[in-house]
């Protein structure tokens, strides 16, 4: 029995997965392949959107080429086992496994392991001071790792306990998956129930590790800071002035060879590589240049959070570099992963635009295996009504036209006239679903022969057609084809039915690997955009905090709070402003040789939620850094104010 199937069907009976059943109700799915006689369990499907179907023919299956009869399944049926068959290879048809891995690792890992280390280090400097009289008073490792692990106890603690939430929710119920349209199988994650539940617990292991390793580490002096290197801030002016020129290389470089070399590729790789080396240093410039312009401001205007900001921003270019550079390179990586998905899958997004531009008004039908004049005649003759049929021909690999049999009123339903037996079409026809027809039809001169033929004549060339060749249908009033009534006359005359689409509709199918992995490199990377947003946001406000110290006397000087939200958002919240915007300004431009016109995947939907992520998290690290940095103020003052 296949897996998931309560009982073999009878002959002129079919077992349908409840997705297909969802899927083609409209079209009376459960009546297409003969009589319903149950649905597959879950237990039988790769996942549960799975589209997957048992038939059994009413008059059965010879066995020959290209058929094979399925005599059971599983280790004790007999017979030659059929790889490609067997429950579970639908994963053939699909990206490598190690392709989504690797996304996983590289868009969510990478930022993941980046925000584990900031947060390890995130007040460095106070926890430095601490390890060191802990060692003064005789502590010892074991003493350091514990008062660490004290400390990180609880945020770690909390960590595991929301992501043992999620991973339970996802054991027992189906998970849907945001935009990629996936939905996670709660019974293939409770089989594997050991190793998902250990998840989260690993999570903790490796988060404390970090804690344990970075409080163990030697430290770089007596401070516990990175020393200020004048040597390294000197470079960024002269890098800064490279961006503007390795940002032309990569878009118009590869203008300057031939469209057929493969130089093309490595100018553009090789400008992309250098402006994304070169992009944080112009942000670090400009940021000091707008810096020393606050100072200006907030001296002759008495702005002591504008001034104070400025001059730490005109003092420490180095730090806004190396801040902005997580957030744009992500970006940049990002569009650049999406442009090129939208480049293997062109050929699905034409099609889906033939389908927006005609719908379902003609249709192509293509018989699967062979059939005989007398079957293809009765299909020809039950056609729903007012529906004609018509074969359009290929060129093939000649450089002959193309070829359009039909009778008269085949011919007047797609607008051609009919008063001579023979007419030739140059160029683009009139009538739009012919237009889309020649299109997704082998060709290499756009011409076309258009032949009268009778009803019996077209039956048989129909009958012995070839992978060049098309039957279409479409109607005398322009309406939509009626699919499902095509499909189910198809299964009941055809032995092994036939397919019925919109011009180029299967290229749909073939590219739902391209659309499905574009869709998961969108996801993956706005997750990952996130997550380094939130990285360089610790690490600036746990910055900033760190001289905010100083700044708490200033509460006194100047009565109130103010110039700690003024300098938490010019120090936090404008360098992140910045990367996002020109760091996604950038990213499209990079982007823009790569895509095409119509790209489904690149779209200023993409670019804009890109964008507002980095200024969402910008905003709340500001508003966090601000009462942060309030409260050690409130501290600081007196007991007596």
């Amino acid at each position: 029995m296949p897996p998931g199937v309560e009982h073999w069907p009878e002959p002129g009976q079919a077992v349908l997965s409840p997705a297909l059943r969802k899927a083609g109700a409209a079209e009376g799915i459960d009546h297409r392949y003969g009589e319903l006689a149950g649905t597959i369990q879950a237990s039988g499907l790769d996942e549960p959107t799975e589209w997957l179907a048992y038939v059994r023919p009413r008059d059965g299956l010879s066995g020959k080429s290209p058929s094979a009869v399925v005599t059971g399944f599983g280790a004790a049926a007999s017979g030659l086992f059929a790889d490609g068959l067997e429950p579970g290879s639908g994963r053939m048809d699909d990206k490598s496994e190690w392709m989504f891995l690797a996304a996983v690792a590289g868009m969510v890992g990478l930022p993941g392991l980046a925000l584990l280390l900031i947060a390890v280090r995130t007040g460095a400097h106070a926890r430095d001071r601490r390890t060191a009289l802990v060692a003064a008073l005789g502590g010892r490792r074991t003493d350091r790792s514990l008062v660490a692990l004290g400390e990180a106890g609880q945020p770690v603690l909390l960590g595991a306990l929301l992501g043992g939430a999620v991973v339970t929710w996802a054991m027992l119920d189906d998970l849907h998956i945001p935009f990629t349209g996936y939905v996670l199988s709660s019974d293939y994650l409770r089989q594997c129930g050991w190793w998902v539940g250990l998840a989260p617990v690993a999570a903790l292991v490796a988060v404390v590790a970090a804690v344990v390793v970075a409080e163990l580490a030697p430290r770089r002096g007596a401070t516990g800071t990175r020393p200020y290197s004048q040597v390294a801030t000197a470079w960024l002016p002269r890098l800064a002035v490279l961006f503007p020129v390795m940002l032309l290389v990569a878009v118009r470089g590869p203008d300057f060879v031939g469209s057929a070399s493969g130089q093309r590729t490595i100018i553009g790789w090789a400008g992309i590589a250098g402006t994304i080396l070169t992009l944080p240093a112009a942000v670090s410039v400009i940021t000091a240049a707008a810096g020393r312009v606050l100072t200006r401001q907030g001296q002759s205007r008495g702005l002591a959070g504008t001034l104070v900001a400025g001059r730490r921003t005109s003092t420490y270019p180095g730090s806004t570099a190396r801040l902005v550079t997580g957030i744009t390179v992500a970006l940049i990586v990002l569009l650049q992963a999406v442009a090129w998905q939208g480049l293997f899958g062109s050929q699905s997004t034409d099609a889906q635009r033939t389908l927006d531009r005609i719908g379902r008004s003609a249709l192509t039908v293509g018989v699967r295996g062979k059939v005989s004049d007398a079957e293809m005649t009765t299909f020809l003759n039950r056609l729903p009504d007012k529906t004609e049929a018509a074969l359009l021909v290929g060129a093939g690999g000649g450089s002959g036209p193309m070829k359009l049999y039909g009778d008269c009123p085949a011919l007047t339903a797609l607008h051609l006239q009919c008063t001579a037996p023979t007419d030739r079409i140059d160029g683009v026809p009139q009538d739009p679903r012919l237009g889309e027809l020649i299109r997704w039809t082998p060709h290499d001169a756009l011409v076309t022969e258009v032949t009268r033929t009778d009803p019996r004549t077209l039956a048989h060339r129909a009958a012995a057609s070839t992978e060049e060749s098309s039957l279409v249908l479409v109607r005398r009033d322009g309406r939509v084809v009626p699919v499902a009534a095509v499909k189910q006359l198809a299964h009941e005359v055809f032995p092994r039915g036939a397919r019925a689409g919109a011009p180029g509709e299967d290229q749909l199918t073939a590219g739902m690997p391209n659309r499905d992995q574009g869709r998961w490199s969108t996801l993956l990377g706005l997750i990952g955009v996130a997550v380094l947003t939130v990285t360089a946001g610790l690490s600036a406000m746990a910055e900033f905090l760190r001289h905010g110290k100083a700044l708490a006397p200033l509460s006194v000087l100047t009565g109130g709070l103010r110039v700690f939200r003024a300098s938490a958002g010019w120090s936090v919240f404008m360098p992140l402003v910045l990367a996002g915007l020109a760091g996604s300004a950038v990213a499209v431009g990079l982007a823009d040789p790569v895509s095409t016109s119509d790209d489904a995947f690149l779209t200023r939907e993409l670019t804009l939620s890109a964008a507002g992520t980095v200024l969402v998290i910008g905003a709340l690290m500001w508003v966090w850094a601000s009462m942060v940095a309030v409260r050690q103020a409130r501290r600081w003052r007196p007991r007596g104010d």
